[in-house]
């Protein structure tokens, strides 16, 4: 539970410098050219959610950046979501973000508990050694 009360309070200080939000804003329209170019725009938005959801459970669980199997878990995350961006057919149209939200806030639950139930195994497998 105090892992819990501690994700939210990473979530409270989440600020995003103004350099930050020009590379957002950047990278976005480089992807979407990227895409477009490529004939698979539709393919953008889940791209750019998936790695924006992906950033913030980074952001939220920042204090763990020393451990390998972090990086590790977090690359097999983004991993999965491949197939899941290339398999699901996406439309090009616009979609209102009350019904986008929602889905990235549980797949933002789903990294978050994954994380958690990870390092709980490894930790306690290290405590067993």
């Amino acid at each position: 539970m105090q892992q819990l009360n501690d994700d939210f309070e990473a979530v409270k200080r989440l600020r995003l410098p103004w350099w930050g939000v020009l590379g957002g804003i950047l990278g976005s329209v480089l992807v979407a050219f990227l895409f477009d170019r490529g004939g698979k725009l539709d393919l953008a938005r889940p791209t750019l959610y998936t790695v924006a959801i992906l950033g913030i459970a980074i952001a939220i669980k920042w204090n763990l950046r020393s451990r390998g199997w972090f990086w590790i878990t977090m690359t097999a995350i983004a991993a999965l979501h491949i197939p899941l961006i290339l398999l699901v057919p996406w439309t090009s149209r616009w979609i209102p973000a009350l019904m986008v939200i929602p889905f990235g806030i549980m797949d933002l639950f789903a990294m978050l508990a994954l994380i958690a139930l990870v390092g709980r195994l490894l930790n306690k497998k290290s405590t067993e050694a």
